[in-house]
């Protein structure tokens, strides 16, 4: 496809994800800007998580749009598919194949010729200090490890948006210390997107441009730190001072949200529902 000159290279208009009566993401609206490290933020059962695998095509919404560089996902899956990279919260591997198989499975899927994948691969191999790793099976690494393979996989095609799902989860310090700085590489220097969720926020005020807060399914904050402030009624504090203050609700707050979720029947979220 040719070059486009977007806005945002993801818009959210109107998404809704329903699973019987309860609704676990309710009309966002949300732009994302290219290039910039995007955070999504929100208390356990906000609906990011769930609003991340509809992005990346896991989930179908129920209503709603969802456009990649301009492209509706419904109408082209394809190609938002082919121009995103997804990074689990938990790193699903075939552990019966070595690091090297594993990421040139990877390039197969996006037919990269074979001199381009094998050139990407002991880049990326490199790059995590998984080079002498190559040749072992997966299923002998730690989960650190296997993390670190699966940064590599989703990395491999040189995705215009990167969709991360808390990409710290199992990562010693020197490899916090790499994400971020790789972040910073991939934004500031490739023009890459990346889309985050994490509960770190330490790492989310650190390496965000811009951060979207979620609660109920629903934005309710969005814009840098300062921004942030300024909405939570505060001139200062950490992003950790700010999300508490936008995210409290009374008790009565907090059983409406729920019961309007539910379809206005008040109760629990289901133990079954993961509800990120």
């Amino acid at each position: 496809m040719t070059e486009k000159n977007i806005e945002s290279i993801v818009s959210l208009k109107k998404l809704r994800k329903e699973y019987g009566k309860f609704t676990a993401v309710d009309e966002m609206n949300l732009e994302v800007p290219p290039g910039k490290v995007f955070g999504v933020l929100g208390p356990n059962g906000a609906g990011k998580t769930t609003t991340l695998k509809m992005i990346t095509g896991l989930l179908h919404p129920t209503s709603g749009t969802i456009t990649i560089d301009g492209v509706d996902t419904a109408k082209d899956p394809t190609y938002t598919k082919s121009i995103t990279g997804f990074i689990p919260d938990r790193p699903y591997v075939y552990d019966k194949l070595t690091a090297f198989e594993y990421l040139r499975f990877i390039g197969g899927l996006y037919h990269m010729s074979g001199k381009l994948a094998a050139s990407r691969i002991r880049e990326l191999l490199e790059l995590f200090e998984l080079s002498e790793w190559a040749d072992g099976l997966i299923e002998s690494f730690s989960h650190g490890m296997k993390q670190r393979v699966v940064f590599a996989g989703a990395l491999l095609p040189q995705p215009k948006l990167l969709v991360v799902d808390e990409p710290m989860v199992g990562l010693d310090p020197k490899g916090h210390h790499l994400v971020k700085e790789l972040f910073r590489t991939l934004t500031q220097e490739e023009g890459m997107t990346i889309l985050l969720s994490t509960h770190t926020l330490e790492v989310a005020e650190e390496v965000c441009d811009e951060i979207a807060i979620v609660n109920h399914g629903k934005i309710v904050a969005q814009g840098n730190l300062n921004e942030l402030r300024l909405s939570s009624g505060q001139d200062e504090g950490s992003l950790e001072q700010v999300f508490l203050k936008i995210t409290s609700e009374s008790k009565q707050e907090r059983d409406e949200a729920v019961a309007n979720r539910f379809g206005g029947a008040a109760k629990s979220e289901p133990n079954s529902w993961s509800g990120e």
